[in-house]
């Protein structure tokens, strides 16, 4: 009987798997390469499947994100990102997850997690992709790896995400940002013309920014 490949997947625990601050296999001596990968994954004709796109539209039109990671958009040919996963420190997947919350709660798994997301088999992207991250994980080039994304409610033909997924999207596109965040990427919100943020409306992060300040005496 095979081994499964993925067993070990975020854990650290597979042959060659390099975790961040470890010597292994991911160099930057010619600094050319991101160290973070966003991986948005998923199918625009599946309904809640799309929400990973969704997100990574909303990510290119209101942040600057920092050279230090890039954002992919996955779809579902995820084998050609086999080099970028290969070459990130992190991956960052960005997708549906059938996790058996409520319909549109925002889901975040790593570790032992990760491989039972992979497992479920939502639609046939995830599938590639989970053959995408085994084969890396064989080859001993595989990241530390979070997954993050929303319960959807239908994964059915459709080219709409359900009204329940459509209103957390702007939830998961600022996890996403204060994930990228606490891995010491750049973030910053890009302001569009007639379209200045308003003193009196900030954003979920700024409020907790704002609340951990006051907190530790600072604002």
């Amino acid at each position: 009987m095979r081994n499964d490949p993925l067993s070990g997947l975020g854990s650290g625990g597979g042959p060659g798997v390099a975790r961040v601050g470890d010597t292994g296999p991911f160099h930057e001596e010619d600094g050319t390469e991101p160290r973070v990968l966003v991986l948005c994954a998923g199918s625009p004709l599946m309904g809640d499947d799309g929400v990973g796109l969704a997100a990574l539209e909303r990510l290119r039109s209101y942040w600057e994100i920092g050279g230090e990671a890039e954002l992919a958009d996955g779809g579902v040919w995820s084998m050609n990102f086999l080099p970028s996963i290969e070459a990130a420190e992190r991956l960052l997947v960005v997708d549906a997850i059938q996790a058996g919350r409520e319909p549109g709660e925002i889901v975040r798994l790593e570790g032992d997690e990760v491989p039972r997301f992979f497992a479920t088999k939502l639609s046939p992207h995830q599938i590639e992709l989970r053959e995408v991250l085994a084969l890396a994980e064989l080859r001993g080039r595989f990241p530390r790896t979070v997954a993050l994304g929303v319960e959807p409610e239908r994964i059915e033909l459709s080219t709409e995400l359900s009204p329940v997924v459509e209103a957390a999207l702007p939830d998961l596109v600022e996890r996403i940002v204060e994930e990228l965040r606490e891995w010491g990427v750049g973030v910053g919100r890009r302001t569009l013309a007639g379209d200045a943020p308003s003193p009196g409306r900030p954003c979920a992060i700024e409020r907790r920014e704002r609340a951990r300040a006051r907190a530790t005496g600072e604002g």
